[in-house]
């Protein structure tokens, strides 16, 4: 990796983050919210269980607003410039 990263310092910009930074992640929101409205539901199987899972993830897919808002929430800049 430190080969890759040195030979291409030139146009990749690397942020080393925590090992665990849960509020770093905006992954969390989405499995945060996901969760939230999976308690509403009751499935018996895991095929139900995940037919119900890929149903609310695509429901986030198509919110931008609420995908800016997970994003947001990390603090991070998404587009930083370079050093």
């Amino acid at each position: 990796m430190r080969r890759f990263l040195t030979r291409h310092a030139h146009w990749l910009t690397v942020i080393p983050l925590p090992a665990y930074a849960p509020d770093l992640n905006p992954v969390e929101g989405v499995w945060a919210h996901v969760k939230r409205d999976l308690g509403n539901h009751v499935r018996v199987t895991v095929d139900q269980l995940t037919a119900t899972i890929k149903t609310l993830l695509k429901r986030v897919q198509y919110r931008p607003d609420l995908i800016a808002g997970f994003l947001g929430q990390t603090e991070l800049i998404i587009d930083p410039e370079p050093p």
